[in-house]
């Protein structure tokens, strides 16, 4: 999945917070950077270490792993628990593009949707609610079509 245009200086902008966090550069983290800042929707470990080997950019699991570890420390990624022990990565982007999870519980498969009633609503509940909200994540489970029908 491919973020939309103008989304890609996501890279750059997380490869200055992480230096001016005092974390080094390197190769491998510029690369797990520039893949995320290309996607619109979440990232396992698994499928960053693919992906990245796709494009013959060797990068060890635990490197990833260490970089979203520091992603997540200075919130530029956010952790998508989607169940069964199974975690995805996903940029931070504030504004438009802001979606949340459909998981199909028997493939896996992970699709991003967005729902303005849906926005509305968890607006009202927050204001409510006794803390200020910074964040919200609706993860929705079932089964896709393909596997619904089979």
């Amino acid at each position: 999945m491919t973020a939309p245009t103008g989304e890609s200086t996501w890279a750059a902008e997380a490869e200055r917070a992480l230096s001016d966090a005092g974390y080094r550069r390197g190769g491998a983290r510029r690369a797990i950077l520039e893949l995320l800042g290309e996607q619109s929707c979440a990232l396992s470990a698994v499928e960053i270490e693919h992906a990245l080997t796709s494009r013959r950019r060797e990068v060890s699991r635990a490197t990833v792993y260490r970089v979203m570890d520091e992603l997540e420390e200075i919130a530029l990624v956010q952790r998508v628990e989607i169940g069964q022990g199974m975690v995805r990565y996903e940029p931070v982007r504030h504004g438009p593009g802001h979606h949340h999870h459909l998981v199909c519980d028997r493939c896996g498969l992970l699709q991003p949707f967005t729902d303005d009633e849906l926005e509305r609503t968890i607006r009202r509940v927050s204001e409510r609610l006794p803390l200020r909200v910074s964040e919200h994540e609706i993860v929705i489970h079932g089964a896709c079509e393909t596997c619904a029908d089979s």
